[in-house]
């Protein structure tokens, strides 16, 4: 994959995370499991967007 379609992928993949993570917020009874996941998968991505971004 080349660099910018893959930073890209990283972005939208981030956005994504960050939308499954409010709507498991929302929910009446949030699984904690399923919220400390999420969170550390965005983590993941964004840490690898700032490392290509310093690149």
């Amino acid at each position: 994959m080349l660099f910018p379609e893959r930073v890209e992928s990283l972005r939208m993949k981030h956005e994504s995370l960050d939308r499954e993570v409010r709507m498991e917020s929302r929910r009446p009874l949030p699984d904690s499991t399923a919220l400390k996941m999420l969170k550390l998968e965005k983590l993941r991505v964004k840490e690898e967007m700032e490392r290509l971004g310093r690149a």
